[in-house]
């Protein structure tokens, strides 16, 4: 099997959790609240994640050094994962998802403000472009603008978010690390959040199966996608993760008889139109030998 064809098996594993996740969480959402949601998801996770690194003999590389990132990327996670679970909730998925490819163009803008990566022509050419695909999904006005569409474009910023603290903490931090603190500091945020009103409800019989699946999903899916980028470029596997809006709109249309909005397809791909025109320039960038003077 050649890099390509591992990098599209993974991206299956990726598509399938991300929908089963959102099916999950919009099942779940009538016993529980997002905070409530992210909470028990979060603590299901910690005991995945000491299992799996216990399993793997890398527990012991779990330090508090990055205390500072981890809580600022799992800020930035948390608040956008919980914009996510109630867009779900209140819009077509296919919606949903569409926004969420603007994620990228938010991590090429904030990687410049955070990282003090360099605002290029091509890249904000790409993030207007992306803004454009944003206005042809909603199609915002006084009268139509909705609460979901805002919350998942909001959510879009706070993975961005995640994306960019992630990618500087990979310069000290093992995947075990980042997880590891991940499911701990988000079961925290979930447990403050979810009591502060001093009402948690647990789960009900019924709600448990779907909680432990949007757990394991969640990682699952990133595990999935990081994997396939180890096989194949960016400009490969992006392609094949916007496969994700189509799945989503069969299962929108299936299971909730939603109606697939024509401009919501149009939105997104100039969005991802955007996103992989960026790539493909960033790559030949990166890949054009320095010059020796």
């Amino acid at each position: 099997m050649n890099e390509t064809l591992r990098a599209a098996a993974w991206m299956l594993g990726a598509i399938l959790s991300f929908t089963t996740m959102a099916v999950a969480g919009r099942a779940v959402s009538l016993d529980l609240d997002t905070f409530e949601i992210m909470m028990y998801r979060s603590f299901i996770g910690i005991a995945l994640v000491i299992v799996v690194a216990r399993a793997a003999g890398t527990l012991r590389e779990v330090s508090g050094r990055k205390l500072g990132l981890h809580t600022l990327r799992n800020v930035f996670h948390f608040t956008g994962q919980n914009l996510w679970f109630y867009a779900i909730t209140v819009i077509p998925l296919a919606q949903v998802f569409a926004l969420e490819f603007t994620s990228p163009l938010w991590v090429m803008l904030l990687s410049v403000v955070i990282l003090g990566e360099r605002l290029t022509a091509n890249r904000v050419l790409a993030a207007a472009a992306g803004f454009i695909g944003i206005l042809i999904v909603t199609r915002p006005s006084i009268d139509t603008i909705q609460a979901g569409q805002i919350a998942a474009a909001l959510a879009a910023i706070g993975f961005a978010g995640s994306a960019v603290f992630t990618r500087r903490l990979t310069r000290t931090e093992t995947i075990t690390a980042i997880l590891f603190w991940l499911t701990v500091m988000q079961a925290v945020f979930g447990l403050v959040c979810a009591g502060i009103d001093g009402d948690i409800a647990l789960p009900a019989a019924s709600s448990w199966p779907w909680v432990g699946l949007i757990a394991c999903a969640g990682l699952v899916a990133h595990f999935c996608l990081t994997t396939a980028l180890r096989f194949a470029p960016a400009t490969v596997v992006m392609p094949l993760d916007f496969a994700r809006l189509p799945v989503i709109a069969i299962v929108g249309m299936a299971v909730y008889g939603e109606v697939l909005d024509p401009f919501v397809g149009l939105g997104a791909i100039v969005i991802f139109g955007a996103n992989y025109a960026n790539i493909v320039v960033e790559s030949r960038r990166s890949a054009r030998p320095v010059s020796k003077t």
